[in-house]
Formats: structure tokens, C-alpha cells, sequence
């Protein structure tokens, strides 16, 4: 199919004069003098072949051609606006598909809530969350899977670009009727009095920034090491363990009805980064819910415990 003859003003110029039956009215509905008006009809009807309006001194009719050819050019001139308005939504960051992944406790807790606080302005953009293993975070990037990760720190390669969103304390969660609720921060060191369970590899990493300077039989032993956060939680809900998170995840914490203390000397941070392609530009949607979540990430007290 080739291109139309017409444009989109001279399609306009026919359907304002066939509804209003007067080539000056259709002008003062255009902005246009009525002679320009007729001028577009004329170019219409050498580009289509066929007399749209049969014309006297004193009346406008539609032609029988242009009756049957009136649906499909209002048609037309609906479905131009519609592309004009979904590339404006596209244009100001209103409209679109945006795709995140994230490990599984940002993307059941902390990404949620920024979703939300995102489509109250901006209820257009969809947003899809993939939640991922850590490790495989920066593949889903890599393979364009997503648009953008967004993660505990990592390395990258010159393929990735890697931004530093917030920081998130490492905390100590335990239930409410402990003991420990009397103490307003808890030391690495003293730690090692206290039965641990812990999720995942990473608190080694953390717990090692902490314990150089002791000899192994006094560094930090978790009494258990268990897959996922969630199985920590309920562990140390029921009051069989304490158990290390940054604060990030307090949403879930709290909704195990746990509460959390400051670990000190020394306070150990969690870096939360924002991993995208260095080689794909991001679409206009998924730009603006990215410069949205470094906002919202900034000022949440929900990376805070």
C-alpha cells in the first residue's frame, strides 16, 4: 500500500465542512479563511479523484462520493489524534511499559511501594517487576531482559553502567518481647553473644568488614544459614534467633512484627545500586520511573527500618 495522496489538514478541511455545511463556518472552526478552506477541499478532491461537495452560489451539499468517503476520513482523523496523543504521553514520559528486575526482597517489598507512589502521577506507565536472583541481576540487564536492575552492589563490566542509589545500614531484627528491645544499638563484638540466623552468603561479606581484627573462635558463628530473608524472619519472630538484614527490609520485618536495632562499631552500610545498558538508550517511560525511583529511594524511610 502506498502513501496517502492527502494530509491530514485537507482530510480536516472536508469533514469541518461537510458538518457544518458552509465553508465559512468550517474556517472560523479552523482558524481559516473560508477561501483557504475551499482551496484545501480543491486539493483533496484532485488527490482523490472524485467531487466531495456539490456547490452553488447559496448552499453546500455533500456529494453522494463524499458521503461514502465522510466515515472513513472522520475514522482517519480519530485515529491521527489518538497516535498525536499517545506520542505526546510517549513524548512526556506519561505512557509506556517499564521493566525491573530486582531481588526478591526489593521486589516484594520496597519496589511495590514506589510503583504506587509513581502511578499516582503518572498512571499510564506500566511497570512490570521481574524478580531475580542476585547473581543473575546484571544478565537480565546484559540480554535486555529489563530496562533496568536494581540491586546490592556489584561490579560491572564496560556494558553496564552502574549507578549508586541510597545506602541502607545493616540492622539487628528480633521480636518485641526480647530483651534486646532495652538496648538503644547493639555492637558487631557483642553480637557473638547472641544465637544468629542469617539468609544467603552475603552476610559473610558484611560480617568480615567487621571481625578482621578477632581470632576465628571469636568471630561472629550463625547458629543457621538459610536460603531466603522470609525464613530468618519467622525464626526470629518465634524468638529462636536474632537475625541480620540491612534496614532496607523493614517492610517485611515489620509485617513479622519484629523490630530492629542499630549495629555499631562499626556501622556497616548496604549499597543500593541502579544497573542499566551502557549501549541501548532507555525508552522516555522507563528514563523518567528510573529518575522517579533515585528520588523516591533518596527520601523513603523504608531503607531506614
Amino acid at each position: 500500500m502506498g502513501l496517502p495522496r492527502f494530509t491530514p489538514r485537507q482530510l480536516g478541511a472536508f469533514v469541518a465542512v461537510a458538518d457544518v455545511r458552509s465553508f465559512a463556518k468550517a474556517g472560523e472552526r479552523m482558524s481559516l479563511s473560508a477561501s483557504a478552506v475551499s482551496q484545501l477541499v480543491s486539493e483533496l478532491e484532485t488527490s482523490i479523484g472524485f467531487r466531495l461537495f456539490d456547490r452553488t452560489t447559496r448552499s453546500v451539499s455533500v456529494s453522494p462520493a463524499g458521503r461514502e468517503f465522510y466515515s472513513s476520513a472522520k475514522s482517519a482523523l480519530a485515529h491521527l489524534e489518538l497516535a498525536e496523543a499517545a506520542a505526546e504521553d510517549i513524548r512526556n514520559r506519561a505512557a509506556g511499559i517499564v521493566r525491573i528486575s530486582a531481588p526478591l526482597i526489593l521486589a516484594s517489598t520496597v519496589l511495590p511501594a514506589a510503583i504506587k507512589a509513581y502511578r499516582e502521577c503518572q498512571p499510564k506507565v506500566l511497570v512490570r517487576i521481574r524478580d531475580t536472583a542476585v547473581e543473575n541481576l546484571l544478565s537480565t540487564v546484559k540480554s535486555a531482559a529489563v530496562d533496568f536492575a536494581i540491586g546490592s552492589d556489584q561490579a560491572v563490566t564496560e556494558d553496564v553502567v552502574r549507578f549508586d542509589i541510597v545506602q541502607s545500614a545493616w540492622v539487628l531484627w528480633f521480636a518485641p518481647d526480647s530483651p534486646m528491645v532495652e538496648h538503644r544499638e547493639i555492637s558487631w563484638a557483642e553480637l557473638r553473644q547472641y544465637p544468629l540466623v542469617v539468609a544467603g552468603r552475603d552476610y559473610e561479606r558484611t560480617i568480615s568488614l567487621t571481625q578482621a581484627e578477632y581470632v576465628e573462635s571469636e568471630q561472629i558463628t550463625p547458629i543457621e544459614i538459610v536460603d531466603n530473608i522470609s525464613t530468618a524472619f519467622g525464626m526470629a519472630a518465634e524468638g529462636l534467633a536474632f537475625t541480620i538484614a540491612p534496614a532496607y527490609v523493614g517492610i517485611l520485618g515489620r509485617r513479622f512484627g519484629l523490630v530492629s536495632r542499630p549495629i555499631v562499631n562499626p556501622e556497616v552500610m548496604r549499597q543500593v545500586c541502579l544497573y542499566h545498558s551502557s549501549n541501548r538508550a532507555l525508552s522516555p517511560a522507563a528514563e523518567g520511573f528510573r529518575e522517579h525511583l533515585i528520588r523516591w529511594f533518596a527520601r523513603s524511610e523504608l531503607l531506614r527500618g
